[in-house]
């Protein structure tokens, strides 16, 4: 198998709402938080939901690897619940081969009110549900073993069991990629993400805030020279700045698509990294994955949803 992605297996609940609507609710816009049961019932009965979809980042980046035509498959945790089966189909309609078998839990499956207000920015409220109590049963070694890359989320990384599962993935993995997620993530677990990029990860996925938030930078030029000194693949995405992988002294561009009929940013990294990675696993050179990447993200912005139909 060419990728498995391991990752919070989660259902997207897509609302729109006015910027009003993030400050009775104290929400940081462009962000994500994580929120408990309640708080999940009491946003969903403030909103109206536009559409549901079986969601989670690198869930959505193994779908569109799927898509382009790869070998895929997918770990995360769900219940045997309406929720937990409407996740796994979705993912078999697209043809990604699910390696977990669900269970009655008293946990349910996992949400996430992603919230898009009208200049098309997303903000996330995630209720992780049985999602984030995976552990290190729940990862199949053989599979690992089998597949070129894992492709791992900052979201799932926790204290505790999550971490544990983790670590027990990176330790068989032929080759580790993950995405820092969200600024969220990076400033929340910043010593063991750091430790992550420098010393177990193979390629690193981070938009620019995530990457100068995670090495403390003020300007773009230490991103660079943090990235030549580590020799690892890092991949950064810079919005209207386009997109820059760096590897040794190997800097790489590839510059943004222009006049995109932007309707929601739900997914646009999610897809950049399913680009990428397309191209790297069919020996395609730096520059091709890139625009690989830029090409999968432009497209997810102009939908509504972190999917292409």
């Amino acid at each position: 198998m060419k990728i498995l992605g391991i990752g919070n297996a989660i259902v997207d609940v897509l609302c729109k709402v006015q910027d009003s609507f993030l400050e009775k609710h104290s929400l940081t816009k462009s962000t994500m938080k994580l929120i408990n049961e309640n708080e999940y019932r009491e946003l969903l009965s403030d909103l109206n939901i536009e559409e549901t979809v079986s969601g989670g980042s690198v869930a959505n980046s193994i779908v569109g690897l799927a898509q382009l035509g790869n070998e895929v498959g997918f770990i995360g945790k769900i219940n045997n619940d309406d929720l937990g089966q409407k996740y796994e189909d979705g993912l078999r309609r697209e043809s990604v081969n699910y390696f977990y078998s669900k269970k009655n839990e008293t946990t349910p499956t996992g949400t996430c009110i992603i919230l898009i207000t009208p200049d098309s920015e997303r903000t996330m409220c995630t209720y992780l549900g049985i999602a984030g109590k995976i552990n290190e049963e729940d990862i199949d070694i053989n599979v690992i073993k089998k597949s070129e890359i894992t492709f791992l989320e900052g979201y799932l990384w926790d204290e505790g069991e999550p971490k544990k599962a983790f670590d027990k993935a990176i330790k068989y993995s032929n080759k580790v990629a993950m995405s820092l997620s969200d600024l969220f993530c990076v400033e929340r677990h910043k010593s063991h993400f750091l430790d992550l990029v420098k010393n177990k990860l193979d390629i690193t996925f981070a938009n620019e805030q995530e990457i100068m938030s995670l090495i403390d930078a003020k300007k773009f030029d230490e991103v660079i020279n943090f990235a030549k000194k580590i020799n690892k693949l890092i991949v950064i995405t810079r919005g209207d700045k386009g997109a820059v992988a760096i590897n040794k002294n190997n800097i790489v561009e590839c510059s943004a698509k222009n006049n995109l009929k932007i309707k929601d940013l739900t997914g646009a990294g999610d897809l950049f990294a399913g680009g990428f990675l397309h191209g790297l696993i069919n020996n395609k050179s730096t520059k091709e994955s890139l625009e690989s990447g830029t090409e999968m993200s432009s497209k997810v912005i102009q939908v509504i949803g972190a999917r292409l139909n």
